[in-house]
């Protein structure tokens, strides 16, 4: 059996430690002893990119992508986007850029110099808040992969954005058409009908976490802004 090896270790601010391993040819950000995105199970979170761009009708989209991680999000995003699109994360981990530069820089490649995309250091409801009051331009998409999932919050405050009020601040930060992404480990019935009850059109998807239809089952909400 190969040994896991760690690399590093980061602190989420209000959370737990994330530790960056690897095994064999793998790479595994753990949270606490959770393993929490891996090399070998990433379509699901490319799914999430790719699955709201086809659903989007802006010639030159933007978009606010909520979590770098290892990047499977925002690289798929790049890859699907239009010349003109514009893709922005929020990454409140420094650390998690200093691996996509350092010992995870084979799978990241060229997009963090790619002009159509940018990295902020904040937390994803602040970009969220800038688009409310006009500080910045609003949405046309807004991908959240920051937690586990509604139900599975990973950094104390997160809560906010799967509540009434955050659904209505990310509606609100939406250009009309404009399209709410939630990845999720687990389905939340509950939280579909939070985002209904917030205005939006809904489609629930199950996304396998492997393109050969094996892995865990994830799921994906896709909230429309009429």
């Amino acid at each position: 059996m190969l040994p896991r090896e760690t690399i590093d270790t980061a602190q989420i601010p209000g959370g737990d430690t994330l530790t960056l391993i690897s095994h064999g040819r793998d790479f595994i950000i753990m949270l606490g002893r959770d393993e929490l995105m891996g090399t070998r199970m990433q379509y699901s979170e490319e799914q999430l990119a790719v699955l709201t761009l086809a659903e989007l009708s802006a010639a030159a989209p933007r978009m606010l992508i909520g979590g770098y991680g290892m990047g499977f999000t925002y690289r798929a995003a790049l890859a699907e986007a239009p010349e003109g699109a514009e893709v922005v994360v929020a990454e409140v981990v420094p650390e998690i850029l200093d691996w996509a530069r350092g010992p995870l820089a084979h799978l990241t490649g060229e997009t963090l110099d790619d002009p159509r995309g940018e990295i902020v250091l904040c937390d994803v409801a602040a970009l969220i808040d800038d688009a409310n009051d006009g500080t910045c331009h609003k949405f046309d998409a807004i991908l959240l992969d920051v937690d586990n999932g509604p139900d599975g919050i990973v950094r104390d405050g997160n809560e906010r954005l799967y509540s009434r009020t955050g659904l209505a601040k990310a509606r609100e930060a939406l250009n009309p058409g404009g399209i709410l992404a939630v990845w999720s480990a687990a389905p939340d019935h509950k939280f579909t009908k939070r985002l209904k009850d917030a205005g939006f059109d809904v489609e629930v998807r199950e996304v396998r976490a492997r393109p050969n239809n094996k892995g865990p089952r994830h799921t994906i909400w896709f909230a429309k802004k009429g």
